[in-house]
């Protein structure tokens, strides 16, 4: 038969506790962290991932219009050139 050492109960108990206490304590020291951090970049003006994403491809799609119009603009040139000297 096991007999059990009210000693080591409570000191298994109290150990128990520290634990919960110690990782409650680092949740809370992580989300302070983060908080802080946050608001240190939000200050600063950084884009998030996701606005420069779209910025990005705003300007690729810019880009690419303008190659488009360029393209247009050489093809219309000849005639422009060819109608001038019919004139």
């Amino acid at each position: 038969m096991q007999t059990r050492n009210k000693f080591f109960d409570d000191m298994s108990q109290l150990m128990t506790n520290a634990m919960g206490v110690a990782q409650g304590a680092k949740g809370e020291a992580d989300n302070a962290f983060k908080g802080m951090l946050d608001r240190w970049l939000a200050d600063r003006d950084f884009v998030t991932r996701d606005e420069f994403e779209a910025v990005r491809l705003m300007a690729q799609k810019a880009r690419e219009e303008n190659e488009a119009l360029k393209a247009r603009l050489d093809a219309l040139e000849p005639k422009k050139k060819t109608a001038a000297k019919k004139s």
